[in-house]
């Protein structure tokens, strides 16, 4: 699956939040993947990009708020 197939409907998902925690490190998530029956994870900035192109293959939505860090 390409980048462009992908469908964001961040629309229909809420906004992520400093509650919303990377299951790979605990940090502050700013990546929702989710995936087939419901099932969803949630990632840092680093690790969302770590793993991009595997989540790319395996997500139905990627839902990407890493825009709202600053430089």
């Amino acid at each position: 699956m390409k980048k462009e197939d992908i469908v964001t409907a961040t629309a229909e998902l809420s906004a992520l939040t400093a509650g919303d925690r990377c299951d790979r490190c605990g940090a502050q998530a700013y990546v929702r993947v989710e995936f087939t029956a419901g099932a969803e994870l949630l990632f840092c900035a680093h690790h969302a990009r770590q793993h991009e192109d595997k989540l790319r293959e395996i997500a139905i939505d990627i839902q990407d708020e890493s825009g709202r860090l600053s430089v």
